[in-house]
């Protein structure tokens, strides 16, 4: 069951970079600064829902660690075929409607001066400063949807990794301490790197008149680069049999 959550992690980071780098690429390059109306809104909306399924899938592989540690003779009977399914259908759902308000309360606005964004990205508050309106509602709901989604995922990421800390520290078997903490360590350094960084990008556009305009641009980049360049390298290639398969892939090609 695990490799079907690495599968659909690695689907969320291909889907998470065609939507951002190659535009930025295009700036950065080409000097391609322009984006239609409606592809910026599609931005808007695949990169908050995206995100979002990338945290909840943290949680849930935070809990399929828990539960191959904590409770390892009912992990067949509970980590299931239908368990993941029910998870991926979750992920999906949980993230696609709830997200959904947030493109729509950006477009409802009336813009009726510069169409410069202070951004490299099409951020949700970088448009909405665009526009005429009172953009209230829009930073509320970003808010409160963002502490509800992320905030939640985070707090069970961490309580499960309290209680997977919790029964290592009790395994009295010769390697079994230094074998559990290196299947967990390097899964919950990357989730929190991706949460710290997304705490630092909220907290640098709430004191944004201290900081330079150009650090929340860099980490909202950085956010969407960093995360997916280590996913393949702390999931994938730490995975045994993933590495034993790339390894014979190698061969196989030399």
């Amino acid at each position: 069951p695990m490799y079907y959550l690495l599968s659909l992690l690695s689907l969320l980071d291909i889907v998470l970079c065609l939507t951002v780098i190659p535009k930025v690429l295009a700036i950065f390059w080409f000097d391609l600064r322009l984006i239609s109306f409606s592809a910026c809104f599609l931005q808007m909306y695949i990169m908050n829902s995206f995100l979002g399924m990338e945290s909840c899938t943290f949680m849930v592989m935070a809990f399929d660690r828990y539960i191959v540690i904590c409770q390892p003779l009912r992990y067949p009977s509970i980590i299931t075929d239908q368990f993941v399914v029910k998870a991926v259908i979750f992920i999906v759902a949980r993230n696609v409607f709830l997200c959904m308000p947030i493109p729509i309360l950006s477009a409802r606005l009336y813009y009726c001066g510069r169409n410069v964004i202070e951004n490299c990205i099409c951020a949700n508050m970088s448009v909405s400063r665009l526009s005429c309106d009172d953009v209230t509602l829009n930073r509320l709901y970003q808010f409160a949807g963002g502490w509800t989604l992320l905030g939640s995922d985070l707090i069970l990421i961490f309580l499960s990794y309290i209680l997977i800390l919790r029964a290592v520290l009790k395994l009295k078997a010769e390697g079994a301490v230094a074998k559990a903490l290196s299947t967990c360590g390097s899964h919950f350094i990357l989730i929190l790197f991706f949460s710290t960084i997304l705490l630092v990008f909220v907290l640098t556009h709430v004191a944004k008149r201290k900081v330079s305009p150009h650090v929340p641009v860099l980490l909202n980049v950085l956010h969407h680069v960093i995360p997916a360049a280590l996913n393949p390298i702390v999931y994938g290639v730490r995975t045994q049999e993933i590495k034993q398969g790339i390894q014979r892939l190698l061969k196989k090609g030399w």
